[in-house]
């Protein structure tokens, strides 16, 4: 019975040691196909990595659950930046942002981290931009430091209570055992499949563009370190979106709402229509047929809030 227990402990120690180096070497690859594409500027002891480009009016860009810089710097950005001058950043424990040892960043602590790094590059008042969970972060900028930001364009926002749960992912991760084991796994084995699969899931009903996954770095949301971030983040998030939107009401900044019809993800009922009903003066551009990542499938119609925006602002 001991040596049945010894070596049962052997072997299961043995995995455990394979899939640390096979996940470490996943990760080390990632991170040299990937780079970071701006500055990193250390804000209270956090990373935080800001790729700056273009002229004019600043523009802050937040991205959402699992994603980094780069998800607007591949495409989007490029063409902002010929009127703005955009500051794309990684938000906490993503991307090439550390989380300074506290994987559960609300929303507000977030915004404070990147607010503080957006004025460090001069930004004292930008349009902020945030999709899906960054458009929680986007609204807590605004909420806190309402003289921080000039106006809001919240894009496929997670912004409003919502009921029931957030599928079989979130609740096989959202324990301790479910961190320490999945994942290791996930980073260690996880096939190219998933990635396309989950990013198809993303999308729906739209299509993926072309080279979407060889270009967004999804390796990088696929280290230990930053799936433990994503999955603490967004099971914490219902609750600081239900303090938050109590607030929502005393918002005076112009804010500009986006959303597809079929979006999926954070579902247009749910969020983006009830948001602009408590925001004085916020409008709601809807996109029929339209899923989850417009800033993809229709820029042109995201460009068109953003200038929405900056003139209601006085910034054009």
């Amino acid at each position: 019975m001991a040596l049945s227990l010894i070596a049962t402990a052997a072997v299961l120690g043995g995995a455990v040691l394979v899939t640390d180096r096979r996940a470490a070497a996943r990760e080390a690859a990632a991170e040299a196909a990937f780079p970071p594409t701006g500055q990193v500027l250390t804000v209270d002891g956090v990373q935080v990595h800001a790729d700056v480009r273009g002229e004019g009016p600043d523009l802050v860009l937040i991205h959402g659950a699992s994603g980094n810089t780069r998800d607007f710097t591949h495409a989007l950005a490029d063409d902002l930046a010929r009127r703005y001058r955009v500051i794309a950043m990684d938000r906490p424990g993503l991307g090439w942002t550390t989380d300074g040892g506290a994987p559960i960043l609300s929303p507000g602590e977030q915004a404070r981290i990147l607010r503080a790094a957006a004025s460090r590059l001069g930004a004292t008042r930008p349009l902020v931009l945030g999709h899906s969970y960054g458009g929680a972060v986007a609204l807590a900028w605004a909420l806190e430091a309402p003289q921080g930001a000039a106006g809001l364009v919240i894009v496929s926002g997670a912004t409003m209570p919502w009921e029931g749960g957030l599928g079989l992912w979130y609740r096989l991760t959202d324990s301790r055992a479910g961190r320490a084991i999945l994942a290791p796994l996930i980073a260690a084995y996880a096939p190219a499949r998933l990635a396309e699969s989950t990013v198809a899931e993303i999308f729906a009903p739209d299509p993926a563009p072309p080279g979407y996954l060889e270009r967004v770095g999804a390796g990088l949301s696929l280290r230990r370190h930053s799936l433990r971030a994503n999955t603490a983040q967004v099971n914490g998030l219902l609750p600081h979106v239900r303090a938050m939107a109590e607030r929502y009401g005393d918002i005076a900044l112009p804010v500009e709402i986006l959303h597809g019809d079929a979006d999926t993800i954070t579902p247009i009922d749910t969020h983006s229509r009830r948001l602009a009903r408590v925001i004085p003066g916020a409008v709601l551009t809807e996109l029929p047929g339209a899923g989850h990542m417009p800033h993809h499938t229709h820029p042109e119609a995201v460009a068109a809030a953003i200038d929405r925006a900056a003139r209601r602002a006085g910034l054009r």
